[in-house]
């Protein structure tokens, strides 16, 4: 059978809801386009997504788990691609203290969420 479909989100679990939506906002100016709470406030779960709304990020905060997430020692990462100025949107995470790793040879960095997730950064023609 050969299915047929689109990506559509992913899902990162964080400790602070808040915390990190506007993390996300303010680092890669994604906005909240959906949000789902369960009946009995055990879990919320929002969705952001970029200004051309093709890929969402669900994070998922759970009421009884407000220590961190154990997120292991594999390279898993999400990236964006930065389609205005590079060099800008680099300076501005530099003011914003959030770049964790750069590799220059290959044109990217990383940022760190509040969570320890790590973002890769890459301009739009990489």
């Amino acid at each position: 059978m050969k299915v047929t479909g689109y990506f559509d989100h992913c899902n990162i679990n964080v400790t602070n809801l808040e915390r990190s939506i506007a993390f996300y906002n303010k680092a890669l100016g994604l906005t909240e386009c959906k949000r789902k709470a369960a009946p009995d406030g055990s879990f919320i779960l929002v969705y952001l997504t970029d200004p051309n709304k093709n890929f969402r990020l669900e994070l998922t905060w759970l009421k009884d788990h407000p220590q961190s997430y154990e997120l292991g020692e594999n390279e898993s990462h999400i990236c964006f691609r930065v389609a205005e100025n590079y060099e800008a949107v680099h300076q501005y995470h530099q003011e914003m203290g959030c770049i964790c790793f750069e590799n220059t040879a290959m044109g990217l960095y990383f940022i760190n969420a509040p969570d320890d997730y790590w973002l890769e950064i890459l301009p739009v023609n990489h």
